[in-house]
């Protein structure tokens, strides 16, 4: 027993791969998240690492606003769409539209073009990639057994954020070859353009009626675009209603937006430390060792897709959560304080972990304990709780935080952040299995929220 509980991982990693539709989901993500990758760190360098220029918290708050806000603004409302056509065109016809998006923003940072214009630009790219994101962890059940999906979100959405850390790097290397200049910037965002053009034929390959959305029998098909339109904020309080009466996935979606909301001052502290603090005489030495940070940080990424499957067989969901948040709050305080080259490796290993930690265990539950007729909404709002409080918390840091970066009392409150987050959440949990009892509402599970012993523990069915 003790030897098939070490070769699970494994097993199971075999047995999602062995099915021919995960495979081909799987291949649309990870080339859709190399070009990712490309374009966000391509957008990054063109605004924190231009050899002649310094940022400051106040630009990188505006970038990060340019490369996030779109999920405030579109993730919802494509929750609803995803909900009614098929997530296969989505995929396909998504794809081809950023990578023409893509195409302007190339051209505008070629032209030397600042300001509205080129952000956007960006904002587009980034809005319909909400589209394409959410219909691919909205379609992940419709290609893989329901005892399957934690390992299955281990390893797709872990394995495409390892391929956007590679893109990420490919293009801090394109930056350094061509010397850090806004047409370099634009041949660097025309590689990630093609990534997406790769992605949409991937999935074309898959049938069109495959991803879902299931509908009822009987049920009436969904209206014209017009009446969709019109249909969309009734869906969303639908969606919200829906959610609020779902202990588990309420507390999914808050505890994400939560330790995002923290990671956004950490990250942009990091960047400005290592332009501004650590390399300030040369932009080239400041992008070489930030991506050794990049590296290790998609280090420890990748662990969390080895080590939660194993932690979710012994600990409940909700209990690997609240560890991992505590554990947040314990490095931050130790190694951040430091302010030492080093140890913020050894930090940056250890948060990306627990963030993928994290979000493996909060799709799952997601995915576990919604309907299909729902799941779309569901992943919108997650996207936007996962990437919006992002944006929102770099921007409240950034009206108080020095120029290099360097702020012992942004580290404090971020880890007093991290540790008020562990005990909300898990006192969240508890008070909400006790007040449930055995009843359940529709679409929940046995106990308003907890999920069943077969699905919490795969090995076991």
């Amino acid at each position: 027993m003790e030897a098939s509980g070490r070769s699970t991982f494994f097993g199971d990693l075999r047995v999602v791969l062995a099915e021919r539709n995960f495979r081909r989901l799987f291949a649309t993500r990870l080339v859709s998240q190399t070009g990712d990758g490309i374009i966000t760190a391509g957008v990054g360098t063109y605004v924190f690492f231009n050899a002649s220029t310094f940022p400051d918290p106040a630009a990188g708050a505006a970038a990060f606003a340019a490369l996030y806000v779109p999920y405030s603004l579109i993730g919802p409302f494509a929750g609803v769409f995803i909900d009614r056509w098929s997530r296969r065109q989505i995929l396909v016809w998504s794809a081809l539209l950023r990578s023409a998006f893509v195409a302007l923003t190339a051209a505008l940072m070629a032209a030397g073009r600042h300001g509205p214009p080129l952000y956007i630009a960006v904002l587009l790219v980034l809005g319909v990639n909400r589209f394409f994101l959410s219909s691919l962890s909205a379609a992940l059940p419709h290609v893989v057994a329901e005892d399957e999906l934690v390992m299955a979100n281990s390893v797709s959405p872990t394995a495409g954020g390892i391929m956007a850390i590679i893109g990420g790097l490919v293009a801090l290397g394109l930056n350094v070859a061509t010397g850090n200049t806004e047409r370099g910037a634009a041949i660097t965002l025309l590689a990630g353009g093609g990534c997406y053009v790769a992605a949409s034929l991937v999935a074309a390959t898959m049938r069109r009626d495959l991803l879902g959305p299931v509908r009822e029998p009987g049920q009436a098909p969904p209206a014209r675009l017009l009446g969709e339109l019109a249909s969309v904020v009734a869906g969303l309080v639908a969606g919200a209603r829906y959610v609020i009466r779902r202990r588990g996935p309420a507390g999914a979606l808050g505890v994400t937006g939560g330790f995002s909301f923290l990671f956004g001052p950490l990250f942009l502290m990091v960047i400005l430390l290592y332009r501004d603090y650590f390399y300030r005489s040369s932009v080239g030495a400041a992008e070489s060792h930030l991506g050794g940070m990049v590296i290790v940080s998609g280090v420890g990424y990748f662990c969390a897709a080895l080590v939660t499957p194993q932690a979710t067989r012994r600990l409940s969901k909700p209990a690997w959560i609240t560890l991992l948040v505590a554990a947040s709050a314990v490095v931050t305080v130790t190694l951040g304080e430091t302010f030492n080259q080093l140890a913020y490796l050894a930090l940056g290993f250890c948060l990306y972990l627990a963030r993928q930690g994290v979000a493996i265990c909060a799709t799952t539950i997601l995915q576990e304990e919604a309907d299909d007729a729902y799941r779309g909404r569901m992943f919108a709002f997650y996207d936007m709780m996962f990437n919006v409080t992002y944006a929102a918390g770099a921007g409240l840091a950034a009206g108080f935080m020095p120029d290099d970066g360097h702020s012992p009392a942004i580290v404090a409150l971020v880890a007093a952040g991290y540790a008020i987050l562990a005990a909300a959440y898990w006192l969240s949990q508890r008070l909400g299995k006790s007040s449930s009892g055995s009843g359940s509402g529709p679409g929940g599970s046995a106990s308003g929220g907890e999920i069943p012993t077969s699905a919490a523990h795969p090995s076991s069915s």
